[in-house]
């Protein structure tokens, strides 16, 4: 594709100029409308090296109101992005609804320059498309517009701008050795970036090669581009604004189904241990947490872990007798709740990347990611469009993450009706207690049922042999607890082997 396009194409500068005359007034407007409708923009610049990337972007941003962007270069990989899944440094960079974020390069680096330089492994290569293009579906299908350039020049001309950098003192620091060799290879180069472009080449995130040996030319096919796929998506905003939104009753679609699938239905909660029992094997799982903990920080394997289940199902108390053995310094709770107003300007998922542990470390989730299946699903907080197709963004962060490296457990501890309500009772008679239980609980059990609907299509459509759900019998404490230790002591111990 890239060596057929016609890279002769000019445009003169008195042209150039009446043409900006008429965009750049445009771009601000719509700055400015993105903004008042929520809508996030991420512009990415791809494309060989001195092909104008820098220029392109200080073009474009020049009618912008600087309050309203933030342009991000990205490098190689810093150590601390290198300890954590390469899609993770990107979501740091997501813009909140009605801001833009602009990256000159971007998560394509993994399948282009680390490519060619062998810094991306075979085995990264495996899965990067793919995750790539999920990531990608995933933003756009929440509303987040991403328009991508690919800036293409000859050979020669790259050449000769290689050389124009280097003849200055200030800017023959511009020019590495790497810039040299893919020059000299640029046939090889060129296949990978063609590679790349058929690929990821989607609909919803489609590329806009630029011919770009013209500095006009070029800077006027990223401004018009721009101002056209703003213009779209105000108008496809309007769009789905106008259609009438369905009660969160019919949205949630929750219908007891007597066939229905269910992952619930046979759980032994007779399960229990003695406290003696208990006692014996805590001690003995603890020593032999404290030294998995050791070897995953030597190995750099992170741990996700995941906690869900009924309200006062346990949770907590599970939580505390995993850490009691580790060292703090190398694991994080992160207590979840309703999102902020910040969580709620970025995509559901933002929250729970931004938080991953780096290689070596631990995060452990006191609720989850699954809340959009389960009580904003319930409670109405998301469309039946946005909880559906979350089953499938789920299972693809997860096995992002597995392909990292990560060991990734998810624990439901499952309680029954009337355990839940002795042990709302008992929270309510302590005062040590108290703060425990709320009014929301007491309301939340009244939908037991929608709620226990959701959980089982949730465990059906997202355990995976990557990601597991394990359902804990937690009416007996004891046992609970020690079936949670004694599942991540096992985890740690066959991925350490």
């Amino acid at each position: 594709m890239l060596e057929k396009i016609d890279l002769s194409k000019k445009m003169g500068k008195k042209d150039f100029k009446e043409r900006m005359e008429v965009l750049d007034p445009e771009l601000g407007r719509l700055q400015r409308a993105c903004k008042e409708k929520g809508i996030p923009v991420i512009i990415v610049f791809e494309g060989f090296g001195a092909s104008g990337k820098g220029t392109m972007i200080n073009r474009l941003i020049e009618p912008l109101d600087p309050r309203g962007f933030k342009v991000y270069t990205t490098q190689s990989e810093t150590l601390e992005e290198h300890y954590r899944p390469f899609l993770w440094r990107f979501w740091n960079m997501m813009p909140e609804k009605g801001r833009i974020s602009v990256l000159d390069r971007s998560w394509y680096r993994i399948l282009l320059n680390d490519r060619f330089d062998k810094k991306t492994t075979e085995k990264q290569l495996g899965y990067a498309f793919d995750e790539i293009v999920s990531f990608e579906k995933l933003l756009t299908d929440d509303g987040v517009v991403i328009i991508k350039f690919f800036l293409h020049i000859s050979q020669k001309e790259q050449a000769k701008r290689f050389k124009a950098l280097l003849d200055s003192k200030e800017t023959a620091w511009r020019v590495t050795e790497d810039d040299k060799k893919r020059n000299k290879h640029f046939d090889e180069f060129l296949r990978i970036n063609e590679e790349m472009l058929q690929k990821t080449d989607r609909d919803n995130a489609p590329w806009h090669v630029i011919e770009a040996q013209d500095r006009e030319y070029a800077a006027a096919k990223v401004v018009s581009t721009v101002v056209n796929c703003l213009q779209e998506a105000i108008r496809a905003k309007e769009r789905r604004d106008a259609l009438p939104k369905l009660p969160p009753e019919e949205s949630a679609q929750i219908r007891q189904d007597p066939y229905r699938t269910s992952a619930l239905a046979g759980v032994n909660l007779n399960k229990a241990l003695d406290k003696e029992e208990y006692k014996a094997r805590l001690r003995d799982l603890q020593a032999r947490i404290s030294v998995l903990h050791n070897e995953v920080y030597k190995r750099r394997i992170p741990v996700i872990l995941a906690f869900e289940g009924w309200d006062a199902g346990g949770k907590g108390g599970a939580i505390k007798r995993l850490t009691q053995a580790m060292d703090p310094r190398g694991y994080e709770v992160h207590p979840v709740s309703a999102p902020n107003d910040i969580e709620k300007a970025h995509h559901y998922l933002w929250r729970f990347w931004t938080a991953l542990p780096k290689a070596g470390h631990i995060a452990i989730f006191d609720r989850s990611w699954y809340g959009r299946v389960m009580v904003e699903r319930i409670e109405g907080f998301c469309t039946e469009e946005e909880w559906r197709r979350a089953y499938k963004e789920i299972n693809a962060m997860e096995e992002s993450w597995a392909n990292d490296g990560a060991v990734v457990l998810k624990f439901w501890m499952q309680i029954d009706k009337e355990e839940q309500e002795r042990r709302f009772k008992e929270r309510q008679e302590n005062p040590d207690k108290q703060w425990k239980i709320t009014e929301e609980d007491w309301r939340n059990r009244a939908k037991w049922d929608a709620y226990e609907v959701a959980v089982d299509e949730m465990l059906v459509h997202t355990s995976t042999t990557y990601a597991p759900w394990i359902i804990v019998e937690a009416n007996d404490k004891y046992y609970a607890r020690i079936k949670v230790l004694e599942t991540v002591v096992s985890a740690i111990e066959k991925r350490l082997k």
